[in-house]
C-alpha cells in the first residue's frame, strides 16, 4: 500500500509539472480526460479503419483516389484529402506500376447474398449465426491476417485461420474450424461482409457442401456482434 502511495503521488507531481509546462491548469487537465474523444476524433478513427481495409484489400497498392472511390461505395462521405492525409499518418502509400485486379473493376458481379441478420443480434441457441470477418495485424516481418468465426450466441471464437496474404483460402480455414469443432446438425446462417473472400465461388460452394447459408450486409460492414 505504502509503495501505491509514493507511486500516486509521484505521477501527481509529474502531471503538475508538465501543466505548468504546457501552461494549463491540472483542472482543466483532469477535465479533458474525463471528457473522452470527441466527434471528429471517433471518426477519423471510423474511417481510418475503413482506410486500411480497402487499402489491405486492395493489395496494399492503391492510392488515395482509389481508396476513397472504395469509402464511397461502402456510404462513407468524406472529402479525397481527408483519406489522403489519414493515409499519410498511417504510412499508407500507393504501389507505382502495379496491375489492376479485374475483380475490382470487372465486369463480372459478385455472389452477394440477402442480410439475413439485419442487425438483430439476439439469438437463443447456439449455432445459429455465425459471423466472420478478417483482420489484421502488424508484426516485424509484415502484415499477419487473421481470420476469425464467432458464435453469435456465446459471442465465442469457433474458427480461426491465419496467414500472410488475405486469401479466400484464409476465410474457408477458418470456417472449416468452426464446422469441425461445433458440428452443427441444422444449418447455420454465416454472417459477413461482401469482401471478395465472401464472394467467391469458393466460398458459396463450401458453404452448399457443408450446409451454411450466407448473409452478408454492405461491403466493408460485417455488422458482428456487439461486445459481450
Amino acid at each position: 500500500m505504502k509503495y501505491a502511495f509514493i507511486k500516486a503521488h509521484r505521477l501527481e507531481f509529474s502531471i503538475r509539472a508538465m501543466c505548468r509546462v504546457l501552461r494549463v491548469h491540472p483542472s482543466g487537465f483532469y477535465a479533458w480526460l474525463k471528457s473522452g474523444l470527441s466527434n471528429m476524433v471517433k471518426r477519423q478513427r471510423r474511417l481510418t479503419g475503413f482506410i486500411k481495409q480497402a487499402w489491405l484489400e486492395s493489395g496494399c497498392v492503391y492510392g488515395y483516389r482509389k481508396v476513397h472511390h472504395d469509402l464511397l461505395d461502402m456510404g462513407e462521405n468524406c472529402a479525397p484529402n481527408t483519406v489522403a492525409r489519414l493515409m499519410q499518418k498511417c504510412g499508407l502509400k500507393a504501389q507505382i506500376g502495379y496491375k489492376r485486379r479485374s475483380s475490382k473493376y470487372g465486369t463480372k458481379p459478385s455472389i452477394v447474398a440477402a442480410n439475413q441478420l439485419k442487425q438483430n443480434f439476439d439469438v437463443t441457441t447456439p449455432d445459429k449465426v455465425w459471423v466472420t470477418d478478417i483482420t489484421y495485424i502488424k508484426t516485424q516481418e509484415g502484415w499477419l491476417y487473421l481470420a476469425v468465426v464467432i458464435d453469435l450466441y456465446s459471442r465465442r471464437v469457433v474458427g480461426w485461420s491465419m496467414g500472410a496474404r488475405m486469401q479466400t483460402s484464409l476465410a474457408l480455414n477458418a470456417l472449416l474450424m468452426a464446422v469441425w469443432r461445433r458440428k452443427p446438425k441444422n444449418k447455420v446462417i454465416v454472417h459477413s461482409d461482401q469482401g471478395s473472400q465472401f464472394t467467391s465461388k469458393e466460398w458459396q460452394s463450401f458453404l452448399v457442401v457443408y450446409n451454411l447459408e450466407a448473409s452478408m450486409s454492405r461491403r466493408g460492414n460485417c455488422g458482428a456482434c456487439p461486445r459481450a
